[in-house]
């Protein structure tokens, strides 16, 4: 079974990812690590990047697909993977299809979790103060207004991408996690049946 979660910054797709991985056995896979992998293993692809990174340059789409065209095909990938923060644009979003399509492979589920953006920035102030020793340099609400314009810019136009396409579910991202990992839990059951 092959997902990919959406969502702004602060939604819990990383924390649905990793309870995912552990209910499924379905792999999270993070197109940071797998880049720094890609380096560590000096591949091909690694020794590109490694070049590009160190120009200080953004790693383009094509090279990030094939990263994670080389990553899918690992052993602990077997049973499905689970991309979060993956794909960022449509542009992203048409390269993986493409890619997965010439492996004979598809996305079974992609799953929006629906948050309202007030709320979200809410968390963080309260968050922010009452961290010990203060919150993180990009633990605040001016920083996560600046990342969820961008997401709202560049990302949010990829859920109306998979909508379009019939793979899109919505499920509710403000409820509490165990509530939000049920909901997830029934769109793959129903993939999975399909």
């Amino acid at each position: 079974m092959n997902v990919i979660l959406l969502g702004p910054p602060g939604a819990g797709k990383g924390t649905q990812a990793k309870l995912l991985e552990q209910q499924r056995g379905l792999k999270q896979l993070s197109t940071g690590d797998m880049l720094r992998a890609a380096i560590a293993e000096g591949t091909a692809l690694g020794r590109k990047v490694e070049a590009i990174i160190a120009r200080g340059d953004l790693v383009p789409d094509d090279v990030v697909v094939g990263i994670i065209a080389e990553r899918i095909r690992a052993k602990d990938c077997a049973k499905g993977f689970i991309l979060d923060g993956f794909p960022r644009n449509v542009a992203q979003a048409e390269a993986l299809d493409a890619m997965l399509s010439e492996l004979g492979l598809k996305l079974d589920a992609v799953i929006e979790l629906g948050v309202d953006e007030n709320i979200l920035i809410g968390r963080i102030e309260k968050r922010a103060s009452e961290t010990a020793g203060g919150p993180r340099a990009d633990d605040n609400a001016e920083a996560l207004k600046k990342r969820l314009a961008v997401y709202n810019e560049q990302t949010a136009p990829v859920a109306a991408y998979y909508r379009s396409r019939g793979v899109l579910r919505t499920v509710d991202g403000m409820a509490d996690v165990e509530t939000v990992n049920r909901q997830i839990g029934q769109v793959l059951d129903r993939a999975r049946a399909a």
